[in-house]
Formats: C-alpha cells, sequence, structure tokens
C-alpha cells in the first residue's frame, strides 16, 4: 500500500510521487510545489493535528490532513 503525505511523522522527511486530485485542486497543488521528485518535509502540526505545516521547495505549506492524504510519498 502506497504512503500518503498524512502519514508522514513530524520532522520526517520523503519525496512525492503522485497526486491523486483532479482539475483546478491538481493544478493548485502543482503551483504549490507537490509536484513528483519534490522533496517535502513534514515540520509542525496544530495543536489538534490539523492542519500540518509541510516544507516543500522552499516554502513552508499547511494542509489539512484531509489534503495531504491524497499526495502519493516515498
Amino acid at each position: 500500500m502506497p504512503q500518503t503525505l498524512d502519514q508522514l511523522p513530524i520532522g520526517g522527511a520523503a519525496t512525492v510521487t503522485a497526486l491523486s486530485f483532479t482539475g483546478a485542486k491538481r493544478r493548485r497543488m502543482l503551483d504549490l510545489g507537490f509536484i513528483p521528485g519534490a522533496p517535502v518535509s513534514a515540520l509542525q502540526a496544530a495543536p489538534w493535528g490539523d492542519p500540518v505545516a509541510y516544507g516543500v521547495r522552499g516554502a513552508v505549506i499547511a494542509l489539512r490532513r484531509e489534503d495531504a492524504r491524497r499526495i502519493l510519498i516515498s
């Protein structure tokens, strides 16, 4: 079973392998830097665990876990 970004522990690092978004949401994620091959790291979680801040391509992006669940990593 492929691992998804929401499973990456805080302080962990991985590489984006694929996105399971379509349409405008897919374009938005690509624009934010979540492109296949990009390194990504989990930096910090909000007090209740959602959203989580991720470092990707020199930027810090906060994603809800439901969105992070649709980004595949290795």
